[in-house]
C-alpha cells in the first residue's frame, strides 16, 4: 500500500489531478468560515453556545452535517451544495412526466439543456432558502450590523452566489481533478467536523455523561458498521453473456463469454443523499417561518429528525431512490437492447424475456441493498437515543456519514486505481509496482 501511494504520486497526470482536487477543497473550506456581510460573528457563536438545547439549534445541526459547520457560521457556502442535489431531484422527476424532458434527455445535445434548467432551477431553489436564512437572523437578537432589507438583499444575493461557486467547483473537481466532485465537496464536510465531535466526546466522558465503556461498544459497533459497509460497496452479481461469432465489415469477431457485473448496491450513496436533501428543504422552512405561522410549526414539530414519522419517511425515500437511481442508470430495456443488438444472449433466458429477466435480478438485489441502506442511516438517531450520545457525534460517527464516506472513498480510490493502471501500474490491490508494456 506504500509502495502505491509513492507510484501514485509519481505519475505526473495523477499528481496533477491530485493537487487540483485537493487545492479547491481547500477553497470551499476557506468559504465555508467566511461569514456574510451583516453577521456578528462573536453574537452568533455565543447564541449557539446558549441556545444547545433548542430545537432550531437540532435543525443547525442536521444541516451543518452537509455544509461542514458552514450553515452555523452563516458563511458564504452555508447552503453548501443541497439546493443543487435538490434541483436534480425534481429535474429527475419531472424528466418521468413530461414527455418533452424525457425526450430532451435522451437527445445527445440535450444532456447540456438539461443540466442548464438544473442550474436556474438551483438559483431559485437557493433564493428561496437564503431568504428564510435571512428570517431565521433576524430571530437571533444582536447578530445583525446593518437593517433587515439591505441584510436581505445582500444575504440572498452572497449565499446564492456561494452556493453556486461551491457547485461550480465540484464541476470543476469531476472534469480536472479526481472523483466525483459534488460527493467530494460533501465528503470534506463531514471530515472537517470529525475534530470537533471528538472533542464533545471527550467532554462528555470527563463530564461523567457518558459512560467510556459504552463510548468503546459504540465505537466497536461503528467499526463494524464500516466493514460491512465496504463489504456490501464491493458485493457483485454476475450474470453471464454469450456472444456469437459476427462479421463487422470485413473482420469476423470470434464467440465470446462475458457477464453483466450489477453491484448489490448499485446506486451507492446516492439515495442517502437525495432523500437527506428532499427533507432538508422543507424542514428548515418550516421551522424558520414557524415562529410566525402556527401550522408550519407543528408541521416542523412533526417532522423532528429524531421523531418517528421522519425516520420512516427518511427510510421510505432512501429505498424509494434506490429503486428510482438504479432504473435510471441500468436500464433493463436499454441493456435488454444492447445485448440482443450486439447477438448476445443469456444462458438459459429467451430472448423476448431478457427484459423481464434483467427487472427480476435487479429488483431481487436493488431490495435488500436499498433496506441495508436505510438501516445504516438509522444508526446515528438509534444511538442518540440508546445510548445519549450528542447529536453532532451520533451523526458524524454513524449511519449517513459512514456511508458517504466509504462510499467516496471507494469510488474515489476506483477512479485512482484507473489512472494508475493506465500508466502501467497494478493499483492498489497489489505492490503497486510498474509493469512493462507490452508491445506488438
Amino acid at each position: 500500500m506504500a509502495n502505491s501511494l509513492v507510484e501514485m504520486y509519481r505519475i505526473k497526470d495523477l499528481r496533477k489531478k491530485i493537487f487540483i482536487t485537493l487545492g479547491l477543497l481547500v477553497v470551499s473550506r476557506i468559504g465555508a468560515v467566511i461569514p456574510i456581510p451583516g453577521i456578528d460573528p462573536e453574537v452568533l457563536k455565543l447564541f449557539f453556545l446558549s441556545q444547545s438545547s433548542n430545537s432550531n439549534i437540532g435543525l443547525t445541526e442536521y444541516l451543518n452535517f452537509f455544509s461542514g459547520g458552514a450553515f452555523s457560521n452563516f458563511s458564504l457556502f452555508m447552503l453548501g451544495v443541497m439546493p443543487y442535489i435538490s434541483t436534480q431531484i425534481i429535474v429527475q422527476l419531472l424528466m418521468l412526466v413530461v414527455p418533452s424532458l424525457k425526450k430532451l434527455s435522451q437527445d445527445p445535445s440535450g444532456h447540456k439543456k438539461i443540466q442548464q434548467y438544473t442550474r436556474y432551477g438551483t438559483i431559485v431553489v437557493c433564493l428561496i432558502q437564503s431568504y428564510v436564512v435571512t428570517i431565521y437572523a433576524n430571530s437571533i437578537p444582536g447578530v445583525m450590523t446593518m437593517n433587515i432589507v439591505p441584510f436581505t438583499l445582500i444575504a440572498m444575493l452572497t449565499v446564492t452566489a456561494g452556493s453556486m461557486l461551491l457547485i461550480w467547483i465540484g464541476n470543476k473537481i469531476t472534469h480536472w481533478g479526481i472523483g466525483n466532485g459534488i460527493s467530494l465537496l460533501i465528503f470534506a464536510g463531514i471530515v472537517a467536523r470529525f475534530p470537533q465531535a471528538v472533542s464533545v466526546l471527550f467532554q462528555n466522558i470527563s463530564a461523567g455523561v457518558l459512560n467510556p465503556i459504552v463510548v468503546l461498544v459504540v465505537l466497536v459497533m461503528f467499526l463494524v458498521v464500516v466493514a460491512l459497509v465496504v463489504y456490501e460497496e464491493q458485493g457483485v452479481r454476475k450474470i453471464p453473456v454469450n456472444y456469437a461469432k459476427r462479421v463487422v465489415g470485413r473482420k469476423m469477431y470470434g464467440a465470446q463469454s462475458t457477464y453483466i457485473p450489477i453491484k448489490v448496491n448499485p446506486s451507492g450513496v446516492i439515495p442517502v443523499i437525495f432523500a437527506s436533501a428532499l427533507l432538508s428543504f422543507p424542514l428548515q422552512i418550516a421551522t424558520t417561518l414557524g415562529q410566525e405561522v402556527r401550522w408550519l410549526a407543528t408541521f416542523a414539530n412533526w417532522l423532528n429528525p429524531q421523531g418517528a414519522p421522519y425516520l420512516i419517511i427518511y427510510a421510505l425515500l432512501i429505498v424509494g431512490f434506490a429503486f428510482f437511481y438504479t432504473q435510471v442508470s441500468m436500464n433493463p430495456v436499454e441493456m435488454a437492447k444492447q445485448i440482443r443488438e450486439n447477438g448476445g444472449s443469456v444462458p438459459g433466458v429467451r430472448s423476448e424475456k431478457l427484459e423481464e429477466y434483467l427487472t427480476k435480478v435487479l429488483n431481487r438485489i436493488v431490495l435488500p441493498g436499498s433496506l441495508f441502506l436505510a438501516f445504516i442511516a438509522l444508526i446515528p438517531t438509534l444511538v442518540q437515543m440508546f445510548f445519549n450520545f450528542p447529536s453532532s457525534v451520533a451523526m458524524l460517527f454513524g449511519g449517513t456519514s459512514l456511508l458517504i464516506l466509504v462510499g467516496v472513498d471507494l469510488d474515489t480510490m476506483r477512479q485512482i486505481e484507473g489512472v494508475m493502471k493506465m500508466h502501467h501500474y497494478d493499483g492498489f490491490n497489489v505492490d503497486g509496482k510498474k509493469r512493462k508494456s507490452k508491445h506488438i
